[in-house]
Formats: C-alpha cells, sequence, structure tokens
C-alpha cells in the first residue's frame, strides 16, 4: 500500500495563493458545501444523483459542481456515457501540507484531522480518486511513475516489470519483495494511462509496515484491486488522476489506501517540481 514520506518542517513552500483563492471562495457557498457533502457520504454520483434531495435547479447545480472541479475540489470520472463525480482530497491535502504548516500552526493536529477526513470520505466508497497538477511534463511524470530511482525516492517503492500489457510486476519494499502472478500490467499507454493490479499482502510485508493480522487476513480476502494513473497536459503542468478501484464495499484496503496515496502523490509532485520529495 502506498506509505509515503511525510512532510518535514523544511519542506519546500510553493503553494500559489491564487489556488488557494479557488478553493477557500468554492467553499464559501453552503450549496457548494452540500454538495461536497453529499460526494463525502457517497462518491461516484452522477449529476441526476447530486441533483436528488438539492433545492435547487438541474442548471444551478451543474454550475456549482463546475465550481468546484474548477477548484479542483472535485473530480469526474468517465462511465460509458455517464460522467461519475468524486470528491478530491487533493486541496485540502495540499492546504494542511503546505499552507497551514507554513505558519506552524497545530501541526500534528492538523495532519491527525486531515488523517480523520479522508478515512471518512473513503470508508463506504468502492474507489478512490485522486487529482493533482504538476508542473512537469508527460514524459518526465511517466519517467516518474515507473523508473526505481524515482519511485524509490518518493514512495520507498521500486517495480521490477517491462511495464507491458500482460507483464507480471514485482514489487520491492526494502529488504521485502511481493511477487505473484496476478500482480500484472492492465495498461500501459507510455506518457498518457498507466494501470497494473494491487500487490498481495504477505505475512512479510505486514511485518515490515506493521499491518496488524485481523488487516492482513480482511485483504487477503478480498478481491484484487487495480491503480489507473492518467496524465493529461494542461498548459505546462500535467494533470494526474489517480483511480484506484475494484473494492468492495466494506473494504479494508481502501480505507487503508486511502491515507497512503495523499502523502505519496504530494511526495510526487514535490519531488518532480522542487527535486525534493516531502521529508519525513
Amino acid at each position: 500500500m502506498p506509505v509515503g514520506p511525510h512532510p518535514g518542517d523544511d519542506a519546500p513552500q510553493r503553494h500559489d495563493t491564487s489556488e488557494l483563492d479557488h478553493v477557500f471562495r468554492a467553499l464559501a457557498d453552503p450549496s457548494r458545501r452540500g454538495l461536497l457533502d453529499s460526494l463525502n457520504h457517497t462518491g461516484g454520483q452522477s449529476l441526476h444523483q447530486l441533483c436528488e434531495g438539492q433545492h435547487m435547479t438541474r442548471q444551478s447545480v451543474s454550475k456549482h459542481l463546475a465550481i468546484l472541479e474548477a477548484a479542483n475540489l472535485l473530480t469526474t470520472v468517465r462511465r460509458g456515457r455517464v460522467k461519475l463525480h468524486f470528491l478530491n482530497p487533493a486541496p485540502i491535502n495540499e492546504i494542511a501540507e503546505r499552507w497551514i504548516q507554513h505558519y506552524d500552526r497545530e501541526r500534528v493536529s492538523a495532519q491527525a484531522d486531515l488523517k480523520r477526513a479522508l478515512e471518512d470520505t473513503t470508508m463506504d466508497k468502492p474507489t478512490f480518486v485522486y487529482t493533482t497538477y504538476i508542473n512537469t511534463t508527460p514524459e518526465q511524470l511517466w519517467q516518474a511513475l515507473t523508473d526505481p530511482a524515482f519511485t524509490q525516492r518518493y514512495w520507498n517503492v521500486t517495480f521490477e516489470t517491462d511495464w507491458k500489457v500482460g507483464s507480471e510486476v514485482a514489487w520491492n519494499f526494502g529488504h521485502v519483495t511481493v511477487a505473484h502472478r496476478e500482480q500484472v500490467i492492465l495498461e500501459s499507454e507510455p506518457y498518457r494511462r498507466l494501470a497494473y493490479t494491487w500487490h498481495t499482502f504477505t505475512p512479510e510485508l505486514a511485518a515490515r509496515r506493521g499491518m496488524d493480522d485481523e488487516f492482513v487476513t480482511r485483504a487477503s480476502s478480498e478481491k484484487r484491486s487495480r491503480a489507473t494513473f492518467e496524465l493529461e497536459p494542461v498548459g505546462d503542468m500535467v494533470k494526474l488522476t489517480v483511480i484506484h478501484d475494484g473494492f468492495e464495499q466494506g473494504s479494508a484496503v481502501i480505507a487503508r489506501i486511502s491515507q497512503g496515496w495523499p502523502q505519496v502523490l504530494s511526495s510526487l509532485k514535490s519531488l518532480l517540481e522542487t527535486d525534493e520529495p516531502l521529508r519525513s
């Protein structure tokens, strides 16, 4: 599971205040907060589903959703002809890691609150979605997702594979290697899209990562999930959307990876933009 570095006291401060302005303005409206509350309770809703129970017209809901998406507080995923909406924790995570900490205000408390918020927003969801914008190129981001020299720095994980569809993937967690014939590459379009099945939960990995016996038993009984990375150039930046799905209701794994992904992706962003991952 993703267990990335935690932000340190001297983590680089590179958040554009205009981005924060968009987030705070979007959150200022009670109707928009209500929509986020709805997505917090049930992720992956269509426009039709979000309109139900709202005292607003469909057009008003659409406008509010557009503002929330522009502020990166929600992200969308296409499923056939239907657009599904998900709460995106990235801006809140970045505020906690880079902005609040910049003023040295209750750092430990802020991180604890963020951890609880992420647990609350994903516990009953079958899909975890996270979108972030990185000042890099698709080529550099692809390399960061696949090259062991990069993944080791921001994730403390390396992969052994040729990154071709159908190829097996071995995960290296320091002195523990997890290999299984069902750990495979599902999609591989360089600089655009990458997907692979998630790793197996072995006793050796559990011991190294401090996983308790109850979690390992539950995780081992669940069907294997998948992680998908979508890369989209946006001006001088790349929009990275991570979709981790394939979970059943009540999954133990989604609750755990939902805590890890924001840390890993924030550290990836920091590495590509400053040449330094977030420090523990």
